[in-house]
């Protein structure tokens, strides 16, 4: 497993440093590493997508285990690094150049291609632009059998809040319908390098009985609802619909829990959103 010394020699030797842009902040922690990996229970043969490799530290804990790994990389100076450091296992590690996200509900072509519709899981330090939308898109991924990440801790606040509070938004409600959230460890900022100016959090998102039909429905809803939170729902909806058992048009779409909100989205269509 790399070393913090060895990460930075090999990054300055290649005349490559962290890119802030990208969110390059890269855990150096061995035992957080080796904790992610053990809380996906990765095992031998096991398919593993990890965005944002970086130089490859948690990628060798995932080979360590047997798993094949996918890994997505947007710098291509750490691109071509981890190419050439995994020549010799190319038979389980693949890289695939570019974003994850073809857009905020589709993978990249690229990566789609590589999955091949195998299952899956994601277990990766994740870059912030990437976290929010690749968590929704894989919440609903039916080939996705859970992701275990470590983001930063505003975002996982907003993943795991509960209604009537200032972190419950789109993101808690999705996340929620179809997944259970855990928090594995939360993680200080010298544990990564370079240190980042927030506390992270390591969760794990795991795939219940998910009713993939539902989930475009509620996105529209949950979307239309929380771009305007402060308004009453009959303000944002309107109020010729059938409002369920213990949802009223008073009410705003901070105080819904998630079931209310699912069970409000099968009564309304993305056409009767304003």
């Amino acid at each position: 497993m790399q070393t913090l010394s060895q990460i930075k020699e090999v990054l300055a030797t290649r005349g490559l440093a962290p890119k802030k842009s990208l969110g390059q902040n890269f855990l150096v922690d061995h035992n957080l590493l080796k904790r992610l990996v053990d809380s996906a229970n990765v095992q031998a043969g096991d398919l593993v997508l990890e965005v944002g490799p970086g130089t490859g530290a948690l990628t060798d804990c995932l080979l360590d285990a047997d798993a094949t790994v996918i890994a997505c990389e947007l710098d291509d100076g750490l691109a071509d690094l981890l190419l050439e450091r995994y020549a010799d296992r190319a038979e389980r590690f693949s890289l695939i150049r570019g974003d994850c996200l073809a857009s905020k509900h589709q993978l990249s072509p690229a990566l789609h291609k590589a999955l091949d519709d195998r299952t899956f899981k994601l277990v990766a330090n994740l870059p912030y632009g990437a976290a929010s939308p690749l968590m929704v898109l894989l919440c609903a991924h039916e080939r996705c059998l859970g992701q275990f990440v470590t983001i930063q801790r505003e975002v996982a606040q907003r993943v795991m809040a509960k209604p009537n509070s200032r972190d419950y938004s789109e993101l808690s409600v999705l996340v929620q319908a179809m997944c259970e959230v855990e928090r594995i460890a939360t993680l200080p900022p010298q544990c990564f390098w370079p240190q980042p100016k927030v506390t992270s959090e390591m969760i794990s998102i795991v795939p219940r009985d998910r009713n993939l039909a539902e989930f475009a429905a509620l996105e529209s809803l949950c979307h239309a609802l929380f771009t305007k939170r402060r308004k009453q729902l009959g303000a944002i909806l309107g109020h010729d619909i059938v409002w369920p058992d213990g949802i009223a048009p008073t009410m705003r779409p901070e105080q819904l829990t998630v079931q209310q909100l699912t069970r409000l989205a099968r009564t309304t269509t993305s056409s009767k959103l304003k």
